[in-house]
């Protein structure tokens, strides 16, 4: 389980963001049909197992919304929690319920979706390799996504451009070999004075022992096959870290993670993850 999401700056900007996109002028119907002095109470209900991320999140959706909104969390963000459980309730203004409702679910249902696939994996990895997230995120939700996939379990790689090296195939081309692209890096870090550890992937075995005649610290083996992979742990044999990438998803896992690498990392867990079925009942009252 992840420690509790801390709103930011960045995130309430989100969400305002958020709520005048859906918002607009106003809500039409909800003006029309509901008067401004009625209250409600509305329940949070899982529909589908899943693992909860986001509850602090979908509480400041309510409370820009209104702040008279008295909102419960009823679990904590990492629980696993099965159909018909209640996830929070909120209670105030129906006009502000009712406004809340959308921005509230879309990522209420979003970052849970990323958190239980993210447990999913981690699940069928056994404990044999840990499960990295990636840089394929939604701009802009990209710490919410993150924080999604440590309540599933999941490991964060690199945040950003700025907080970790990974040399890739297309800085590889400009340098014109893994080891002027090493050797580039660590020129500029020797410069900078900076440490960070060196990644570097290999789409072939002759990469791979390239990167390893570099004096990469981790070597991602990128899109290669379960045999092509066996022979390249075998051959790094602890002389760096290794990670495995591209196309994973969750039935290949458990034969992934036998391969014996350190690392598997799954663009999957923030591109592309379910959303989890959560719906807000409001009653009057």
């Amino acid at each position: 389980m992840s420690s509790p999401l801390l709103v930011d700056n960045h995130t309430r900007d989100l969400i305002t963001r958020a709520l005048a996109e859906d918002r607009g002028a106003g809500d039409i119907t909800t003006q029309a049909i509901v008067p401004a002095d009625v209250s409600g109470h509305a329940t949070l209900l899982a529909k589908s197992p899943c693992v909860v991320a986001g509850l602090a999140v979908a509480e400041e959706v309510c409370r820009q919304v209104d702040p008279r909104i008295v909102w419960t969390s009823r679990c904590t963000d990492g629980a696993r929690q099965e159909p018909g459980d209640v996830l929070a309730t909120a209670a105030g203004p129906a006009v502000g319920l009712l406004g809340a409702e959308r921005t509230l679910l879309n990522l209420l249902q979003h970052l849970s979706g990323i958190a239980t696939l993210t447990r999913a994996c981690v699940d069928a990895t056994g404990g044999r390799i840990t499960v990295l997230d990636t840089r394929k995120t939604l701009p802009g939700l990209r710490a919410l996504e993150k924080y999604a996939v440590r309540c599933g379990g999941g490991t964060n790689h690199r945040f950003g451009l700025y907080d970790g090296v990974l040399i890739k195939d297309n800085h590889i081309r400009v340098a014109g070999s893994i080891q002027e692209a090493v050797r580039r890096m660590r020129g500029a870090q020797a410069a900078a004075g900076t440490s960070w550890p060196i990644e570097v992937e290999a789409q072939s075995l002759e990469q791979v022992h390239d990167a390893l005649e570099a004096g990469a610290d981790i070597i991602m083996l990128d899109n290669l096959d379960v045999e092509t992979m066996r022979t390249a742990v075998a051959a790094i044999a602890g002389r760096a870290k290794t990670e495995i990438s591209g196309g994973v998803s969750l039935d290949k896992i458990p034969v992934l993670a036998d391969i014996g690498a350190d690392f598997v990392s799954i663009g999957a867990l923030t591109h592309s993850a379910p959303a989890a079925d959560i719906s807000l009942e409001i009653e009057i009252g």
